[in-house]
């Protein structure tokens, strides 16, 4: 079984950069994380592979891959995953990329899953991302690849080589279901705590070679991608004002009330 787990390098602190022209984040890649829903996703991928591993009567072994779309530097985070488990790493990386919505990443993405040695029997994907909180990347690349998808997935109750069953987050509260082999899942947090790397895991990291591929070498439309190719773009983006104000209400019980009222009243509530 081939496992794909998509990643995302976010900012590690919260004093974010902007580009005024593109109104998008500005991404130097030196506090670069792994998205920790990624990171709880490579933990479910890397905890079927040990299962498969122990599993006496399994002659077909797990190979967990990971893929991410940014900046060169993105490398360094994907030998680290690497070194926590996973078999090989892909980084899509070219100007061309850059400034991509929701759509052009998954146009990319798609083009990054079908470049890879092996077509993925599961795609794993954080629920969201932390710096852009729109869980639409999961979804898409499931319709862009034809494959079905379980979303907010908490819990992995069992795998085989034809389906898996799962507890997944739903409106109305946990439900489990039961999808069939290739398809795509979007995890939350709690599905897993990622490992920490060991001794031979790190010299893995260090040794490893990610596979770096531009836009026209992964095949991607270079209609699709980027910021020409995004068809929503952010209009604006700001810090919001953290301006507060106590006003003290003083009186007899009777006279704050009415002093509430108005208050109310002038604030339009």
């Amino acid at each position: 079984m081939n496992i794909l787990v998509c990643v995302k390098a976010v900012p590690g602190s919260t004093e974010v950069k902007m580009d005024p022209k593109t109104n998008t984040i500005v991404r130097d890649g030196g506090s670069a994380v792994i998205n920790p829903f990624d990171a709880s996703a490579l933990e479910a991928a890397l905890q079927l592979k040990d299962a498969a591993a122990a599993a006496v009567e399994s002659a077909d072994p797990v190979r967990v891959s990971v893929l991410s779309m940014g900046i060169p530097a993105t490398a360094r985070l994907l030998a680290d995953c690497i070194a926590r488990g996973a078999d090989e790493a892909l980084l899509l990386s070219d100007r061309a990329f850059a400034g991509a919505d929701t759509l052009a990443t998954t146009h990319a993405l798609e083009c990054g899953a079908r470049a890879m040695d092996a077509a993925p029997d599961l795609v794993i994907c954080g629920k969201m991302a932390v710096d852009g909180d729109t869980a639409q990347i999961g979804p898409e690349l499931a319709g862009a690849l034809g494959y079905p998808c379980v979303t907010d997935v908490r819990e992995v109750l069992s795998c085989n080589d034809t389906s898996l069953r799962v507890l997944a987050g739903t409106d109305e509260g946990v439900a489990e279901f039961e999808i069939t082999l290739p398809a795509v899942l979007t995890v939350a947090r709690e599905v897993a705590q990622l490992r920490m790397p060991s001794i031979a895991g790190v010299r893995a990291g260090e040794a490893a070679t990610v596979r770096v591929l531009t836009a026209p070498e992964a095949g991607a439309d270079p209609a699709r991608v980027g910021l020409s190719g995004s068809p929503t773009q952010v209009v604006r983006s700001f810090v919001p004002e953290n301006a507060t104000e106590a006003t003290a209400i003083k009186g007899t019980a009777a006279e704050q009330a009415a002093q509430l009222v108005t208050m109310f009243e002038e604030m339009g509530v």
